[in-house]
C-alpha cells in the first residue's frame, strides 16, 4: 500500500497501554460493562475512512488493561503487539506510576523510549500520549508537576524518533468535570470521542469533528451542599476502595484479560 497517497496510511493498528487506552468508564452500564474507549473509536474512525477510499478495513486489537503499571505494559504488552506486526501502535502508560509519590520520571521516561526504539525499528509507526493537566483536581493535582516533566520528556522522545504524540494535556475541553466519570479519574464517554479526534490530529490527519477541542459552554456552579454530598460520594466510593486495593498491592486489573486481543477487522 502507497503509505503517501493513502489518507489512512496503516493498514494493522494494536493498541496497549491502562484502564486510558481499554476505554475504562466509557459504557452506560458502568465500568464492569464492556468498555470502549478513545483508541475504539479512533480504529473505527480509521477503517471507515480506509473502507470509503476503497481500501480494505483496518485490523485492530487492543492489549490495554486497566490499573498496569508502566513496566507490565512494556514488558508484555508491547511484545505482544509486536507479534501482531502492526504497522501503527499507541504506546500510553506510565499515570498508575506516576500516581505514586516516589515515581523515578527519568527512569520511566527511559524505559518508554526503549520500547519506543524496538517499535521504530522494527518500523512500526508510534503513537504516544501525554498525561493530562490535574490543575483542578483535589488530591490528583499534587502529581501536576510530575505529569508536566514526563510529558516534556514524552515530547522529546517523539521528536528523536518520529514517533507521533496525542496531546491530551492540550485539550481545553478536559478542564470540565463534565468530560470526567464520577472516579474523576477516568473520562466519559464525550471525553473518549474527543481524545479519539485529537489521536487524528496527532496522527496528522484531519478530525471528524470542529469543535473537538471547544472548551464547554459554562454551567452555574454548584452550591456547598451539593459540593460537600459530590465529594463524600467520591471519597467513599472511589478513594476509599483506591487506597484499599493498594495497601493489599492490589491492582483493578487483577485476573483480566486483554478485551481485543488479535487483530480483527473493524467492521
Amino acid at each position: 500500500m502507497d503509505r503517501v497517497n493513502s489518507p489512512v496510511p496503516w493498514s494493522r493498528y494494536v493498541a496497549v497501554g491502562d484502564s486510558f487506552t481499554e476505554g475504562l468508564w466509557d459504557s452506560p452500564a458502568g465500568e464492569d460493562a464492556p468498555q470502549r474507549g478513545w483508541a475504539d473509536v479512533l480504529a473505527g474512525i480509521l477503517s471507515q475512512r480506509r473502507v470509503e477510499a476503497g481500501e480494505t478495513p483496518l485490523e485492530y486489537a487492543n492489549l490495554a488493561i486497566r490499573g498496569r503499571l508502566l513496566k507490565p505494559i512494556l514488558l508484555e504488552q508491547v511484545p505482544a503487539a509486536l507479534e501482531l506486526k502492526p504497522d501503527l501502535v499507541s504506546l500510553v502508560g506510565g499515570g498508575n506510576d506516576i500516581l505514586r509519590p516516589t515515581a523515578d520520571i527519568d527512569r520511566l521516561a527511559r524505559n518508554l523510549e526503549a520500547a519506543v526504539v524496538r517499535l521504530r525499528a522494527a518500523g512500526v509507526d508510534v503513537l504516544l500520549a501525554t498525561g493530562y493537566d490535574t490543575a483542578g483536581s483535589p488530591l490528583v493535582s499534587t502529581t501536576r508537576s510530575r505529569i508536566g516533566i514526563y510529558n516534556t520528556l514524552i515530547w522529546s522522545m517523539a521528536r528523536r524518533h518520529g514517533a507521533h504524540v496525542l496531546d491530551v494535556w492540550g485539550i481545553r475541553s478536559l478542564a470540565d468535570w463534565r468530560m470526567w466519570s464520577e472516579d474523576r479519574i477516568h473520562l466519559t464517554t464525550d471525553g473518549h470521542a474527543r481524545v479519539a479526534q485529537a489521536a487524528l490530529v496527532g496522527l496528522g490527519l484531519e478530525p471528524d469533528r470542529p469543535d473537538w477541542d471547544d472548551p464547554l459552554a459554562p454551567q452555574p456552579p454548584m452550591g456547598f451542599a451539593d459540593t460537600a454530598r459530590w465529594n463524600a460520594h467520591w471519597l467513599r466510593h472511589h478513594v476509599y476502595p483506591w487506597a484499599t486495593r493498594r495497601l493489599h498491592k492490589r491492582s483493578s486489573g487483577d485476573l483480566r484479560l486483554a478485551k481485543r486481543p488479535e487483530l480483527e477487522p473493524v467492521e
